[in-house]
């Protein structure tokens, strides 16, 4: 038979239909080499086959990636709050024990003196322009270099109270604190004042870190988020205070009055300091330390960054928008009442009083309420619905509008940095309790130290179209405005990613 006669299997539709052509051909191939025919083309689809499922599989892992990373965080940050969480009577949250209550008490009061001093630079910078002869956006430099050095001072201090305990640098900071303040008042000229404001900065920068380890470590755990408000709004309280220090003194004593008159609180926190015992928790975590192994403190330092380098980078650029948010919206709003729309000062203060007394309720409220909402929950609510209220913070002209809109700006504003001290204390990593939330706290001030420098030459450069007084008007509201919109935004998109670690004991009672 020839070649061309030959049945061929590449020319047939189906193996039935070689092994039938087989069958009428005295020359027929094997039956083995049909069935291994069939066998190869058995392998083919399953071959594409799973190629199909691994592209399935492929779609489907990297479906469920972009699930993790974007889309459960917003799920888990929106969803019910957990049945279990109840809402507990504020005033049974509020007892405390003596040395409980005079531990924080002490904390409240070393953050209120820091606050105080550094809203009278904010509340003079008008005064202190004109004693030296400068525009008010050099004034707001030191405010720059205050902020910038804080970080320097967080880790400084930190670092001695993490391994050497919290209460002997907390009574020599606040000494020293007091000493620059007063020699604030005696500065010749700006950059004198720039001097003290620099040493300033790194002990203020050291005094919160300090502060917070020691209130959140001696409170109970279930007190923990509306004390971490009350605490928070020390700040707050030490701003008021300097508004009515201001109001009361500067237009009769003049500005230098007000530095050297605001020491006495300083005075009297010290002596109370005196007093303090050392945080049990840090003694328990430094035993535990030292039964590990780790002797040293850079191998303690080197082993953390090495296990949560991720969440030191979070926190720091989580407290760069958290920090902008609070300077943006306080430092510069005085000299906003004032220059561009010609307020007096007495009325500057009022605005200014008004806008704490807000930022006091929603710092305590919401810092209650986040231990029933979470504390992420909770920023992320403050961060909406404080984007809302920015058009009545900067766009009315009367007077009465416009501290309705500082009132509830800095409700949540402040309302979400009543959080913020039980939870960096709740997301530290242990044995860093003083450094971490100190250090990450004041990087992000070291961020933001700009933020009224950035507002006093934006505005100044883009004046409003009108002149008072033969004068241009600089336009300081658009820029806050604008700028306060954006670190809102970026707040909610910071906290939808971060850690919730609610509830989180810092020592066992055994120890």
């Amino acid at each position: 038979m020839s070649r061309n006669n030959q049945p061929d299997a590449y020319n047939c539709h189906s193996p039935a239909e070689y092994a039938t052509s087989n069958s009428s051909h005295s020359s027929a191939k094997p039956e083995a080499e049909i069935v291994h025919l069939i066998d190869e083309a058995s392998i083919e689809t399953n071959k594409g086959a799973a190629t199909s499922q691994g592209v399935a599989e492929s779609l489907d892992s990297l479906s469920h990636s972009w699930y993790q990373v974007l889309y459960r965080p917003v799920l888990d940050l929106f969803k019910r709050p957990d049945p279990r969480n109840k809402l507990e009577n504020p005033l049974s949250l509020l007892k405390l024990t003596h040395r409980q209550a005079f531990t924080f008490s002490v904390a409240c009061l070393g953050w209120m003196v820091d606050s105080l001093d550094f809203f009278c630079v904010t509340m003079t910078t008008t005064e202190l322009a004109t004693s030296f002869g400068k525009e008010p956006s050099d004034i707001t430099s030191a405010i720059t270099v205050t902020l910038m050095l804080r970080p320097v001072g967080a880790l400084l201090f930190g670092i001695i109270a993490d391994r050497y305990g919290r209460r002997i640098p907390l009574i020599v900071n606040l000494s020293l604190f007091t000493v620059i303040e007063l020699a604030s008042g005696f500065a010749q000229n700006l950059a004198m004042f720039i001097g003290l404001r620099a040493v300033y900065g790194i002990l203020m920068g050291g005094e919160w870190g300090l502060g917070n380890s020691l209130a959140m470590e001696v409170l109970p755990v279930k007190s923990r988020g509306i004390f971490s408000g009350i605490l928070q709004m020390s700040y707050s309280l030490g701003s008021l205070v300097a508004a009515m220090l201001y109001y009361a003194v500067v237009p009769h004593l003049g500005w230098r009055a007000l530095y050297w008159i605001s020491i006495i609180p300083a005075v009297i926190t010290i002596a109370m300091s005196l007093f303090l015992k050392e945080s049990e928790a840090w003694k328990q975590q430094r035993q535990e330390q030292r039964q590990s192994g780790v002797h040293h403190y850079y191998q303690a330092v080197i082993d953390m960054l090495k296990a949560h380098w991720a969440r030191c980078i979070y926190a720091v650029i989580f407290m760069a928008a958290m920090n902008f948010l609070s300077h943006g919206s306080q430092d510069l709003y005085p000299t906003f009442l004032k220059k561009q729309h010609g307020f007096s000062p007495g009325q500057a203060t009022v605005g200014t009083i008004v806008g704490n007394l807000g930022a006091i309720c929603g710092g305590i409220f919401f810092g209650y309420i986040s231990e029933y909402l979470g504390r992420r929950r909770t920023i992320a609510i403050c961060a909406i619905i404080g984007a809302c209220f920015v058009p009545l913070w900067i766009l009315p002209s009367q007077f009465g509008v416009l501290l309705v809109g500082a009132f509830f700006i800095q409700v949540f504003v402040q309302g979400a940095w009543g959080v913020i001290p039980a939870y960096l204390a709740e997301i530290s990593p242990e044995n860093f309790r003083a450094t971490f939330p100190g250090l990450s706290y004041q990087l992000g001030n070291l961020i933001s130290a700009s933020a009224s420098q950035i507002e006093a030459t934006l505005g100044e450069k883009n004046p409003l179209p009108e002149l008072r007084d033969g004068e241009t008007i600089p336009n300081y509201g658009r820029v806050q405005g604008i700028l306060i919109g954006i670190i809102f935004s970026c707040v909610l998109v910071l906290v939808i990613f971060g850690r919730e670690e609610k509830g989180k004991h810092f020592f066992t009672k055994s120890a």
